[in-house]
């Protein structure tokens, strides 16, 4: 699995077949990441991590957030300032459930992450990426 994802971080877009996701993803990884569904708040896996590391797109190995933008907004889900490399996710207007937001998606794969608000902390730009635990595979720093 190491191999696969260390050479589909060297592609520039990558794309999978459903049955393939429906096969390597969690039931909720794929509703999220492929349906744009929304996990529980506070009842997802990584809401509450503290630990330092890395943060991937679960579909792809893409590396997208450090714990360094993490912070604890109250929202329920995992809350972040500031995302790895801006170039690394893409931003799409999103008008469905009667809410005008910025969806935001796996630049390499397209995946569904979560969304972006304007009510992030001011002192780091304002901005709060609200993404699904569920779209992330988080790698704990070696200290």
């Amino acid at each position: 699995m190491r191999a696969i994802l260390h050479k589909l971080m060297q592609q520039p877009f990558v794309t999978f077949s459903k049955q393939e996701l429906k096969q390597r993803l969690s039931d909720i990884q794929y509703r999220v990441t492929q349906e744009a569904d929304t996990e529980p708040p506070f009842k997802n896996e990584y809401y509450k991590t503290k630990d330092p590391g890395e943060y991937f797109c679960i579909v792809c190995g893409d590396k997208l957030f450090g714990s360094q933008h993490k912070y604890n907004s109250g929202c329920g889900w995992p809350a972040f300032w500031g995302s790895y490399d801006s170039k690394k996710i893409k931003e799409i207007n999103d008008q469905s459930h009667g809410m005008i937001r910025i969806e935001v998606r796996c630049q390499k794969c397209n995946a569904h992450l979560g969304h972006k608000f304007d009510d992030g902390p001011a002192e780091q730009g304002g901005i709060r990426y609200c993404i699904n635990s569920a779209s992330l595979q988080f790698k704990k720093e070696n200290k």
